[in-house]
């Protein structure tokens, strides 16, 4: 719980005229108050805490000197070390007023995680998280991006199995109780193809629109997934400003 509580940390302060890097300063200075590490610090090179992604961006965006601005969205992704386990959730807010297609595609972001875990039962197979995401997003007019997908997680940040956000139902591993998944669908305003920029890391969407991101840990369970990592914590705090 302790990344989802770092998530509503940093929510308190999006507003217009914040920049990222400050935000990341929060998350870090939180983690590290609560005895944790920052997890992405550091992994594979990358230098902050928080992945943070605005408006075209898909993914793995930098933390800069960027001041957020009306109208735009930011992907914030964030994971912890704590006690020798890992926690990763994911969080697009909204800053200031979006508009209606940004706010649509919000929404069916989310709503496609949440079909995501509905489908994270023991004896059912990646494919049917798979497809019960690319379903949803689909269904608004939204892509689902390819190249980037959710994973295993545990005394890793990354382990098998990959879990992609579309796909056949019954294809892919069988899932087992107590595996623990990221899902976390990333989904495109626009067409589904991204590109990479030169600082080796931002994913961007190649038409330049729009795209979200939302992630759970959950833990797979006989009739229900039991999910490890929550959004409770940051629409409390946003429910309040």
């Amino acid at each position: 719980m302790l990344v989802s509580r770092a998530l509503a940390e940093v929510a308190a302060y999006i507003t217009p005229g914040i920049s990222t890097l400050f935000l990341d300063n929060i998350a870090e200075t939180f983690i590290r108050d609560n005895r944790a590490i920052p997890a992405f610090k550091g992994y594979n090179g990358f230098p902050k805490t928080l992945c943070t992604s605005v408006n075209d961006e898909v993914v793995h965006g930098i933390p800069s000197d960027y001041s957020l601005r009306e109208g735009d969205i930011v992907s914030i992704d964030c994971g912890v070390v704590l006690n020798g386990w890992y926690g990763d959730s994911a969080y697009t807010f909204a800053v200031g007023e979006v508009t209606p297609q940004v706010k649509d595609l919000l929404r069916y972001t989310r709503d496609s995680l949440e079909e995501g875990v509905k489908a994270a039962i023991s004896g059912n197979r990646v494919g049917d998280i798979s497809f019960a995401v690319q379903n949803k997003a689909e269904s608004g007019g939204f892509s689902v991006v390819r190249e980037l997908v959710g994973h295993g997680i545990g005394k890793k940040l990354h382990e098998p199995p990959e879990v992609p956000n579309f796909g056949r139902k019954g294809s892919g591993p069988k899932m087992g109780k107590g595996l623990v998944i990221c899902i976390e669908p990333m989904i495109n305003l626009g067409r589904k193809e991204t590109r990479q920029m030169s600082d080796g890391w931002t994913i961007k969407t190649a038409d330049g629109k729009p795209s979200a991101h939302f992630e759970y840990a959950v833990a797979v369970d006989r009739n229900r997934a039991d999910v490890l990592t929550t959004f409770e914590f940051i629409e409390q705090v946003l429910n309040k400003m």
